[in-house]
């Protein structure tokens, strides 16, 4: 674990006297994050489907950021970006199945050693969390600051009742965790009721805590598994959808659009995670396509269900005027887009872009940003609208200022990275960058196969056409290699701080 003086000598400073409790100054926060949940799954963000009410009222008086993006594709590295602060291979958590380094500081312990008391339910996946690799209680810690945690990972039977949320089906609804496939997909399945749904425990978790901690400043973080795969919500919300599956569009893709792409797609078009993850696109009928969507927001539905409880938990204990709500999710999901279903070493927008709503009523204008964020300016944004300053250890911005001055343009692009983070893909290892602008996307393959990507995302906001080899826009991609190598030059370790000219 991680002490407390090492706390103050990387910070700078003394920590003495942060335990005070000053309810007056500082809001709670509730931090809710879901994984793989794309930007256009809401309401608020166009999707005329969904049925997201409690998010929509949400967005209605918050700042809803219209181009926010993870720094990474895939989870672990993502959530440790966006927990730090810092650029996933600076805080060396690049891959999934890895342990973050216990000298790491998440923001949740800045709070609760700033006088929060912080709790979790769910996942965090910032350490290795296979049961291969000895978890089997629960994911293995770094002094995080979290007082209670809630850990569920995923629903997977490995767990059985070392799982949290399936000690909790067995002790107060006596039942296990179970599912049935559809009779209209193989690749969909009715999930668990919903009082008795993993994202339900979540938000119940997250009551309890917000009922308890009532008077005293508190840090919550609720990390529902939903809407990652597999896709078997409740049986109840998938039946909303099944008298509209037509009406349902079709995933994006064209005929041979993987031959246009990089090798990876190529291998995923007929199995996801190189043939590691089912979902073959190539063997999928129109039905099959249809009801994975359908499942998918459903699972969406069945987020925003669990969002209007804890909302209605603030407002009757009288709290929701003094805290800042945070929604949004770890990265995006393909969906059938470009002929590939999950996740993987892809940076179109339905991978990397996802919503991100900030709640703080009286504090923060309701507002519409179209500017480009990144993940990574969350831990410097709340310490900011808390008070607690610039932290000099941290990359990301705070949009404290956008939120001043709605013109202002904290990022003229935004970084992407997905460097070996999961191990299906060895034909080559999939290392690749991107870097992103308003108009123009830029991915380059790291693994010696000289591919890439290039996007006029004006005239081609679906991302279908590849022009990385087409000279005709060499003058932007050498623009856009100019941008990515500023990132990777400003990658190294902020601190140690410097101390003196010399």
């Amino acid at each position: 674990m991680i002490s407390l003086k090492l706390v103050e000598f990387i910070y700078g400073g003394s920590m003495e006297g942060m335990k005070e409790r000053n309810t007056d100054r500082h809001p709670n926060i509730l931090w809710i994050c879901t994984d793989q949940q794309r930007f256009d799954t809401l309401g608020c963000y166009g999707n005329k489907f969904v049925s997201t009410p409690a998010l929509d009222g949400l967005a209605s008086g918050a700042a809803l950021f219209e181009n926010a993006f993870a720094q990474s594709p895939v989870c672990s590295p993502s959530r440790a970006s966006f927990l730090t602060g810092r650029y996933p291979v600076t805080c060396r958590m690049r891959q999934n199945g890895a342990d973050i380094p216990e000298t790491e500081i998440l923001v949740s312990k800045l709070f609760h050693d700033r006088g929060y008391t912080c709790g979790l339910s769910g996942k965090l996946h910032i350490r290795a969390c296979n049961p291969s690799s000895g978890c089997t209680e629960m994911e293995s810690r770094i002094d995080d600051g979290y007082e209670e945690f809630h850990w569920s990972h995923d629903t997977g039977a490995a767990w059985g009742l070392n799982n949290e949320y399936y000690r909790w089906l067995h002790d107060e609804h006596g039942t296990t965790y179970h599912t049935e496939v559809t009779n209209e997909s193989k690749w969909v399945s009715y999930g668990m009721p919903i009082e008795q749904h993993q994202s339900y425990w979540c938000a119940e978790k997250a009551m309890d805590f917000i009922e308890k901690n009532n008077g005293n400043p508190w840090f919550f973080s609720v990390n529902m598994y939903d809407p990652h795969h597999p896709f078997d919500p409740p049986k109840e919300l998938l039946d909303r959808y099944m008298d509209r599956l037509s009406e349902l569009p079709l995933p994006r893709y064209f005929d041979g659009e993987e031959n246009t792409k990089t090798v990876w797609q190529r291998q995923d078009h007929t199995g996801a995670y190189n043939h590691h993850a089912g979902h073959p696109f190539s063997e999928m009928t129109e039905l099959d396509h249809r009801m994975q969507k359908a499942a998918y927001y459903a699972m969406c539905d069945m987020i925003d269900m669990q969002v209007a409880r804890m909302i209605d938990a603030l407002r009757s204990s009288g709290q929701y005027e003094n805290t800042i709500i945070l929604f949004h999710s770890d990265h995006g999901e393909l969906l059938g887009d470009h002929g590939i279903y999950l996740k993987g070493p892809f940076f179109y927008d339905c991978s990397i872009k996802v919503p991100l709503i900030i709640s703080w009523p009286g504090h923060i204008p309701a507002k519409r940003y179209g500017q480009l964020v990144e993940l990574m300016d969350i831990p410097e944004t709340l310490l900011d609208l808390c008070g607690f300053g610039v932290i000099e250890r941290m990359q990301g911005k705070s949009l404290l200022p956008m939120f001043k001055n709605e013109n202002i343009q904290i990022h003229d692009d935004v970084y992407c990275e997905y460097l070996n983070a999961m191990p299906w893909h060895t034909d080559p290892k999939a290392f690749a960058s991107m870097v992103r602008t308003d108009k123009w996307k830029l991915v380059v393959s790291h693994s010696g196969n000289h591919e890439g990507e290039l996007y006029d995302l004006t005239d081609d906001p679906g991302e279908m056409k590849n022009l990385f080899g087409n000279d005709d826009y060499k003058d932007i991609r050498h623009e856009l290699y100019s941008r990515l190598l500023e990132r990777w030059a400003r990658m190294p370790d902020p601190v140690p701080v410097r101390k003196s000219d010399w």
